[in-house]
């Protein structure tokens, strides 16, 4: 089956459906968020707001919810610190959890999924360690601009649903201070992680593990249908992360922190920091300046997300059999380049004609990208277009044989869209980031925000032939 990126937001009535308390009072701690001294709107998802019948909430009625944190109606009060534990850079954690965030609200979606929203910055909690439980304004920046790319390109992303400033100055090694304050609200389908079964399986709590796996079966995955929840849930798991991998490779994206802690377990990106979008089809680029070994650079992503599976599935030993685990866990390359070559030919706009006949196509696309003679938006937006391309730089040799699978290929959409009359393709680079921040920072400018905002969801739209 050929990849579909998620469907389009569509408007739904409020449905809270706080489901989170099943798993008892070990899942998480309950907590509030800080007082701020100001609240300040500056990002308000007003494509995601509908799908959870928020739509209609008042500026004054927004803030109330999402800079003070007043519950939702029928929802979580108080909302939950939750408890998890993680491989960070591969050195085990068990002094983590939610530091400077906490499960805000459940409800459902226009899809009927149980859905989630959580805040970033919104102070300390029993895990803050040393920490303020703070967010710098640039952090939330960054955020917004992460995900509405990461969602465009067909990346399964968390929505960053509200940004408030919050008028505190925060000091913090990496950015220039003191900095600008704020406190985020994301959207997400489930802020279960790996790290979750990892914290139950080091206290040997089988009950409990028990339930978390019924607990992500029955919301995230449409419930059992075997005798053996666990193996099944594994499954599920590997399949979403093998998507992960290949969405991230072929939208160029760099986490930079694919701790087991920050893997959900729906496979849906989460918790952006450090994250950098590739220019070119550089296998060691690094988006982390703290990860020097380069272990989740560009081209190690799915073997970061392999081994993170690894380590899900040692948790999971602790209530079923190893060799069914093993078993997922071999097959793993496989589902990874189907879906690598699935993700690849749906950007480029063909169709996908199963992983044997995508394969050679793929193959010379990243052997000519690895020469750096064009970057890998303007490569996927020349060759997205109905027209051959005109610039000199695929008449290279090392083009020829893509050129060659190229012709074989048929259109899977239409490029009438006017994206794809533009000069230059809509990209996302460090450079751009930053111009979009400094304008923010000096002149307190959120026009380039809003501007590429609606440049990307123009881009994402095209992508998906609407």
């Amino acid at each position: 089956m050929a990849y579909k990126p998620q469907a389009e937001p569509a408007k739904s009535p409020y449905r809270p459906d706080v489901k989170i308390t099943q798993l008892g009072e070990k899942i998480g701690d309950p907590v509030q968020a800080s007082k701020f001294p100001r609240h300040e709107l500056r990002f308000r998802n007003d494509r995601w707001d509908q799908t959870i019948g928020l739509s209609d909430l008042s500026e004054d009625e927004w803030i109330d919810h999402f800079g003070r944190f007043q519950p939702l109606a029928d929802n979580l009060n108080p909302p939950l610190a939750l408890r998890y534990h993680g491989h960070q850079f591969r050195n085990y954690n068990p002094e983590i959890g939610d530091g400077r965030g906490f499960l805000f609200a459940q409800m459902r979606d226009h899809e009927d999924r149980l859905m989630d929203l959580a805040t970033k910055g919104s102070g300390t909690t029993p895990w803050s360690r040393s920490g303020d439980g703070k967010l710098t304004l640039k952090g939330g920046v960054r955020e917004i601009l992460a995900t509405e790319m990461l969602e465009a390109l067909g990346v399964d992303t968390s929505k960053t649903f509200s940004l408030v400033e919050t008028g505190e100055e925060l000091y913090r090694g990496d950015e220039p201070s003191p900095t600008r304050s704020a406190v985020m609200t994301r959207l997400s389908h489930s802020h279960i992680r790996f790290g979750t079964f990892q914290r139950i399986a080091a206290e040997q709590n089988e009950d409990l593990m028990h339930k978390l796996v019924d607990y992500c079966l029955t919301h995230f995955y449409g419930g059992a249908k075997t005798d053996d929840p666990a193996i099944e849930l594994f499954q599920n798991v590997a399949d979403r992360a093998a998507q992960l991998a290949a969405s991230y490779m072929t939208a160029g994206f760099v986490h930079g922190v694919l701790n087991t802690d920050n893997i959900n377990i729906t496979g849906e990106s989460f918790d952006y920091g450090p994250w950098r979008f590739t220019p070119y089809w550089e296998p060691g680029f690094t988006a982390a300046y703290f990860d020097q070994e380069g272990l989740y650079c560009f081209a190690r992503q799915p073997e970061a997300l392999h081994w993170n599976l690894a380590q899900l599935a040692s948790a999971l030993r602790l209530i079923c059999d190893s060799d069914p685990l093993v078993e997922t866990l071999e097959g793993f390359p496989k589902a990874y380049g189907t879906a690598f070559t699935e993700h690849f030919c749906w950007r480029l706009g063909v169709k996908s004609e199963g992983f044997e006949r995508d394969k050679p196509l793929v193959m010379a696309a990243e052997q000519a990208l690895t020469q750096k003679a064009v970057t890998i938006d303007r490569f996927f937006f020349d060759w997205g277009r109905d027209s051959l391309p005109k610039d000199e730089s695929y008449e290279a040799n090392e083009f020829a044989t893509f050129r060659k699978e190229m012709d074989k290929r048929k259109r899977a959409r239409s490029s009438d869209h006017q994206y794809w009359q533009l000069d230059a393709p809509c990209s996302m680079h460090i450079e751009e980031v930053e111009a979009i921040w400094d304008a923010i920072d000096q002149k307190d400018d959120w026009q380039p925000l809003t501007r590429k905002v609606e440049a990307i969801r123009d881009m994402g739209k095209a992508l998906r032939g609407l």
